[in-house]
C-alpha cells in the first residue's frame, strides 16, 4: 500500500513533462536578426590582380569574410559570369566590364542604383619573358609584328574579342591572321605565352603584368585601343548587400585607389 503514492508520482511527473515537450532553443535560424558574416563576389580578370591584394586587408578591416569566384565578363566560357548566373550559382556582388554588367542589369540580375564604376584599363601585349620586346608603338609597327608572330594568342573575353572581330578585320588582316591564332578561354593569355605556346598574346594590362614567366610589351597603339571599364554591382538577389556596399565603398577609396594602379588600372578614385 505503500507504493502507490510514489507511482502516482511518477506518473504526475512524466505527465507534466510530456505535456511541456524538450526544453525550448535559444539558437536563431540562420541569418536571423543579424547581417550574413560572409560577402560572395565573382571578379573578371581584370581587376582581379588588386581585388587579390585589397581582400584581405577589407577582411580584416571588417570582419567580413570573402567568398570569390572568377570568370570572364563575357565569352560563354563555362566559368564565364554570365553562365554562372545562369546555372543559378548566387553572388551578392559582381565585378566586371561595364558593358557585361549593363547586359546583366537589363536582364533585372543587378539591384537598381547599386552599379558604379571602379576602373578603366587598356588592352596590351605579352611576349615570353627574356624575348626581345617588339615594337608595337606606332599603327605600321604593330601591324609588321603580327605579321611576323608565329602564333597570336586573345581573350575570350572583352578584349579578346574586340581583338579578333572587330581590329583584326579593321585592319585587314582577319583571314590572313586566323590560321595562327588563338582564342584562350577559362585562363590567362600571358599564362599561355609564359608556356611558350603563343608567341604573342593581348589582353587587358593588369591582367599582363601578374603573370610570372611573361613579359609585358606595352600597350596597343591609340589608334586601334580599346579602353574597357570595369564596374560592380550588387544582385537583385543578394543576401548580404550591405556587406556588397561596404566593399564597393573600400575599392572606391583612395587606399584602395593605389593598389588598382599599381596592377595597371587607372582608378575611378583619386590616389593619395
Amino acid at each position: 500500500m505503500q507504493r502507490f503514492p510514489t507511482v502516482t508520482l511518477l506518473l504526475v511527473l512524466a505527465a507534466s513533462l510530456t505535456a511541456w515537450g524538450p526544453p525550448a532553443s535559444n539558437a536563431r535560424p540562420a541569418g536571423e536578426g543579424h547581417a550574413p558574416a560572409e560577402v560572395a563576389v565573382v571578379t573578371s580578370g581584370g581587376l582581379a590582380a588588386a581585388y587579390d591584394v585589397l581582400a584581405p586587408r577589407f577582411e580584416a578591416r571588417t570582419g567580413l569574410r570573402l567568398v570569390t569566384a572568377y570568370g570572364a565578363s563575357g565569352g560563354g566560357a563555362p566559368d564565364s559570369i554570365p553562365v554562372r548566373l545562369e546555372r543559378g550559382e548566387r553572388f551578392d556582388l559582381l565585378i566586371m566590364s561595364q558593358a557585361g554588367l549593363s547586359a546583366l542589369s537589363e536582364r533585372g540580375l543587378v539591384r537598381p542604383g547599386t552599379r558604379v564604376d571602379l576602373a578603366s584599363s587598356s588592352i596590351g601585349m605579352a611576349v615570353l619573358e627574356g624575348a626581345p620586346l617588339p615594337d608595337i608603338s606606332t599603327p605600321e609597327a604593330f601591324v609588321a609584328t603580327l605579321l611576323a608572330a608565329d602564333s597570336i594568342g586573345y581573350s575570350a573575353s572583352v578584349s579578346g574579342t574586340y581583338v579578333s572581330t572587330e581590329l583584326f578585320p579593321r585592319l585587314g588582316l582577319a583571314e590572313q591572321l586566323a590560321p595562327k591564332s588563338r582564342r584562350i578561354v577559362s585562363e590567362r593569355v600571358a599564362a599561355v605565352v609564359a608556356r611558350g605556346e603563343v608567341e604573342i598574346g593581348f589582353q587587358q594590362v593588369s591582367e599582363i603584368l601578374s603573370i610570372e614567366g611573361a613579359a609585358y610589351a606595352g600597350p596597343i597603339p591609340d589608334e586601334y585601343q580599346r579602353v574597357t571599364t570595369f564596374s560592380a554591382g550588387i544582385t537583385t538577389d543578394a543576401e548580404n548587400p550591405d556587406g556588397a556596399r561596404k566593399l564597393i565603398d573600400f575599392l572606391l577609396s583612395a587606399e584602395a585607389a593605389s593598389t588598382i594602379a599599381e596592377t595597371g588600372l587607372e582608378p575611378v578614385a583619386s590616389v593619395d
